[in-house]
Parts: C-alpha cells; structure tokens; sequence
C-alpha cells in the first residue's frame, strides 16, 4: 500500500508514503497530517488511565488519520491501525521479512502460475462473534476489482486480477490474466463481508461511524476523536493469541516538543516522532530516566516531487503547476543544486543515509545506485548551464526568466509540523536562490488537499518501503491516475510514462528473484534519469519508549529495526508491560526479536508453510 510526505503517508510520510519489501524471498506484502494534540493535558491523561488492573501503551504520533477505512487509507498511522484491526491473507516475518502464514495457513498455484489457492484459516473470528471465511477474502477482492472507490489505495494488487471465487469457507481462488509476482505478498487487509457489503458507496465512508469496529486482528478499535486519539483494545480471541496490553492509545501531538515532553512525564509510553525524533530531541532522550532511544536504519525515503502536471486517466488538465517543470532540463538542474551530503549531516545530523535510488538500502535486493556518468551529482555551475540551455538565463538584477521575462519562481509544499522540512527548505532557498530562483516554503498542516489538487510545483515527499517494492513503483504508473480531477487517488504525483509503465508490468510477471530485482532496478534508473523524483535522504528510525511502562518489544527487523510502521502488528501485539505496571493479559507466542532493559531474545516464528513473497510516512506519510 504508502503517503506523501503527503503522509499524504505507506501510502503512507504525511505526505510521507511508506513501504517495504523483502531481500531474500522477493515477494512480499505491501503495508501509508499532523493533528493538534491535548500534548500533556486532560486527553493524553484520560488515555493512560483505564479502569484498575488494566494496562494502556500510549503512543504519540504526529500524523492523523486520513481513513478507517482499509479501502482508503493511505497515511502511515491509518495503515499500521488497519494493520492492528484486520489481518492479511499473509504476513512478514519480523526476523528478517520472509511470507509467514496469515488469514491463510497455506497457498499454492497451478503450474502455470495463473491460478492461486489460498486456505483459509478456521480458528480466526471477527470480534462480533462470526468466523472470518474465505467468502470474506473474496468479497473484499472482487470489491476492489469493480469500484474505484474501494480499489483507492489497494487497487494496484488486484488490476490483473481475472476472477476471484470461494468454493468453501476454507478456500480462496484468484485466477489471474497473466503471472503476477506478489501473490503472496498482497498487501490488502481482508475486512468482514456481512459488515461492509452494506456500505453504498466507498470512495467516501470513513468507516468512523459505529463503534467498536468489527475486526480480526490483534486489537478492536473502539473510540476515535478526529485528530485526538484512536483507542484499541485488546482481542482476546485473536488466533495468534492476545496481545500483552490491554488498551492500545493512538495520541496526535501538532508540537513534537511536546510530545517528547509527554514522554519524559510518563503521560505516553512512546514517541516516534514525524516520522522520526530530531537529533536534538533524541539527544535529549538518551540521559533521560527510564527511556530507552531506538535508533536503526529506516526503511523510508525523503525526498522533493515534482509536479509534473496534474491529470487524470483521460487525459483532462487540471492544477498550476509552474510549466517550467514539464522541461526534464530544468528538473536536473534542480537536482543538481541540491546538497544531498549536507542535507544528512546538518539537517540529520547523521542519523540518515546518502539518497540515491527510490528503494531504501535496507531493502539490498532492490536498492539502486547511478552510474558515475548517471549521477546528477552536487554542481552548481553544471545546474547553471542546464538552465541556460533550457531558456531561463539570469536577467540584469541576477533572477532567471524565461524568454516572456517571467522569473524563475517555484511553491514548495512543506509539512507544518516537520522540522526536516523546514530546515531543507531554507537550504534550498540558500542553494536555488544563488542560481536564480525563488523559492515560497508553503508550509501547512494538510498538505493532502493541495496536492491531489495539482496546486503546488514541488513537495517534501516520502514513502515506508515494504519488502516488496510493488506498491511503491505503482504510484509513478499511468494506471494510478485520478479518474477525476482533484479526486483521491493512488498516484504520488501525476507521473505517467510509457517506459516507465512497459518495465512495472514486466517485473509484475516476473517470478525469478534475481531477474525481477533487475527490473525493479531499471525502474528506478527511470524515474532518476526522468527527474521527478530526487531522493535526498534515508533517514533512520529514530523512536523512544519508556522503559518503566514497557518492559520489552519487537523489533522488525530484529538485528536493528525499527518499531513504529512495522510491515505487521508485530511490536504492539508483542509488547509486554514493565514490572509493576497495570497488570496485562498474557499472549501467545511471539516472532522476531524481543528487546528489553539490556536483553534479547530469540522467539521462533509459529508453525505453518513459508513461501516466497508489500503507502506515505512523516506527519503525512504514506504507507
């Protein structure tokens, strides 16, 4: 699944859109604005005290919801909830990414890789009492296949899709129109037929409306405040056994000052920050009493979009992108006056990593890297001469324009709430502006409605990188257009190119490991040589949590990852209250690596057959 920087977040930065894949194994499950908060008042209080002998994790995030509703939710927080509500038909190991069993035990397909049979789980029920069933599955996949509503955010794992049955309540079958390699990583939260068949129109249910919401995953989502808080409890019939913490908080914070001040009072038990802590703030941290710093390589990117002209499918026109920006020249020129080495080491302060390609490093089988004659390395003077042989030459008073005599002036959207943003946006004052160029930093709390609207000329963007990088690359397709003019859709910004487009339905059918990385990589050679996309950074998952409220939890992956914005529930269903807290309810076993004061261990995966195998991040991130 994403979300900008546009968390618009994963799919889902603010718009930060967040995804994954895995290394090894190759095909894998996709998992994508900031709100004012109570920082250390009355909600965040309300939230942390349940009723006697009850155990609340309370977790400060600086994005809100952009959706409840599995079939429209692009942001990180939504996405990591709709993780937490309703389980896929396969799930990542939090060790190290491989496809363990989910809704479905066991998959397999006919010898000509078109057919798929998944079996369904039995001992798996939705919260109102009845049995999730493979006609759940099916109903939830053939929604997605005949309204655009509900194929928002998910849609690019179904397209190919031919038909979609349930011949018992045990077996799914998906016929597909050619081999598609992420079948077992189809990264689509299964929801309860029997609740949303009533639903007449999906493109704008919220599914905020009754509650609690039936679910099956780990935890039931039982009160939301629209930029406020989401509460979950714990599912004490969930198959892979409860949760340790009986009430899961989701608390917005618009300040992350005072998130992290909130933290430090003990009226949360987690920060992760927007998306992650500044370096100040995770300095601070790390001498507190009772705090524990996670600082490990991310598996997000940060970036600046360009809007190549906004359209929709047919073609239709919309939005006031600066026209300058259709000219591939003035694009590079732009990368080229970007200092991607001092944005690391002063506005990171190290806690991130050079960016090159569109996948992160974290994901080695698909990370790509330029060429030395590829690279559209740190050069002012180059930049320069680019922008001269594209028309827009400086002017007597030093400002570039074009042949009409207008200046060289761009919009960059700006997420309030995210410090890097502003820090980067003032460099690029700095850089852009000895070239010539102006540049407004628009900074603002919903970065969501300009965007979709066409109305910016760049933006701080972002994605979570899943283990599979299907999601992530179906975002630039011509098939994730709008519909309709500043309508909600799939795609980041507007890219549409038939290159581009030939070389993603042939890594989609490429079943080979090692083959199917070369096409991801010729994909993402494509989208840098074409400028739209220029990857700053990879920024490390940089979270903390109090010591004295949560004893131990996972990681994903285990040897240095990250906690929040996991490709699974792996870290609040497993997370286990500390000595002396409101007791919690005892779990079923755990996966991955469990962190704790000073102590790992090791927890084998559950039994089941492992196969081969996915919107936006920050304070609007996609997953």
């Amino acid at each position: 699944m994403v979300t900008s920087f546009p968390a618009r977040s994963a799919r889902p930065r603010g718009r930060l859109r967040l995804l994954l894949a895995s290394g090894a194994a190759a095909l894998a499950l996709a998992a994508g604005s900031v709100v004012p908060g109570n920082p250390v008042g009355g909600a965040a209080q309300e939230a942390h005290a349940a009723g006697s002998g009850t155990s609340t994790l309370t977790v400060a995030v600086a994005q809100s919801v952009d959706s409840l509703s599995p079939f429209l939710a692009q942001r990180l927080v939504s996405t990591s909830i709709s993780r937490l509500m309703y389980d896929f038909l396969t799930n990542y190991d939090a060790k190290d990414n491989h496809t363990v069993p989910g809704l479905a035990t066991e998959w397999e397909s006919s010898p000509d890789k078109l057919t798929w049979t998944y079996t369904i789980r039995s001992d798996s029920t939705w919260s109102d009492g009845r049995r999730a069933t493979a006609e759940d599955a099916a109903w939830t996949l053939n929604t997605m296949m005949t309204d655009e509503g509900a194929a928002t955010s998910n849609g690019s794992f179904v397209g190919n899709f031919e038909k979609v049955t349930a011949p018992s309540p045990d077996k799914l079958v998906v016929q597909l129109k050619q081999p598609q390699a992420t079948m077992t990583a189809l990264d689509v939260p299964i929801v309860p037929k029997h609740v949303w068949e009533k639903v007449s129109d999906f493109s704008t249910f919220n599914n905020d409306t009754e509650f609690p919401i039936v679910g099956n995953g780990p935890f039931v989502l039982t009160d939301y405040k629209v930029d406020s808080y989401v509460k979950l409890k714990a599912n004490k019939d969930f198959w892979r056994g409860a949760p340790k913490f009986d009430e899961l908080v989701f608390r917005y914070y618009k300040d992350q000052d005072a998130a992290v001040a909130a933290l430090r009072k003990g009226e949360v038990s987690f920060v992760a920050g927007s998306p992650s802590l500044t370096p100040a703030q995770a300095a601070s941290l790390r001498s507190a009493d009772n705090i524990k710093v996670n600082d490990a390589p991310g598996r997000r990117f940060y970036a600046l979009a360009v809007n190549p002209g906004a359209r929709t499918k047919d073609g239709e026109k919309f939005g006031d992108g600066h026209p300058a920006l259709k000219d591939r020249k003035v694009r590079q020129a732009l990368f080229m006056a970007v200092d991607r080495s001092a944005v690391v080491d002063k506005v990171f302060q190290g806690h991130a990593v050079e960016g090159e390609g569109y996948i992160p490093p974290r994901f080695d089988s698909y990370f790509w890297k330029p060429s030395d004659g590829q690279k559209l390395a740190y050069d002012p003077a180059k930049a320069g001469a680019l922008l001269d042989e594209a028309g827009y030459k400086k002017n007597s008073s030093g400002k570039r324009a074009g042949k009409d005599g207008k200046p060289l002036d761009f919009r960059i959207l700006c997420h309030a709430t995210d410090p890097n943003d502003k820090a980067v946006g003032k460099y690029l004052q700095e850089w852009w502006g000895d070239l010539g160029i102006g540049l407004k930093v628009d900074c603002r709390d919903n970065v969501s409605d300009p965007w979709y609207a066409g109305e910016y000329d760049l933006a701080f963007d972002g994605w979570s990188v899943n283990p599979d990088p299907d999601f992530v690359m179906s975002i630039h397709t011509c098939a994730a257009l709008p519909a309709k003019a500043k309508e909600t859709a799939a795609t980041d910004n507007f890219i549409c190119d038939k290159p581009y487009d030939e070389l993603y339905a042939k890594q989609l059918a490429e079943y080979d490991p090692a083959k199917r990385a070369v096409l991801v990589k010729r994909m993402e050679s494509r989208l840098y040589d074409l400028g739209y996309m220029n990857v700053m950074a990879y920024p490390n998952a940089v979270e903390a949590y109090r010591t004295d409220q949560i004893a131990s939890l996972t990681t994903m992956p285990s040897d240095a990852g990250n906690i929040y914005g996991q490709d699974g529930y792996w870290s609040w269903w497993s997370a286990t209250p500390a000595a002396g807290a409101s007791g919690g309810s005892s779990g079923g076993g755990s996966t991955g690596v469990l962190i704790g004061v000073g102590v790992a261990v090791v927890v084998l995966a559950g039994g089941g057959l492992l196969f081969a195998m996915r919107r936006r991040s920050t304070a609007e991130d996609r997953e």
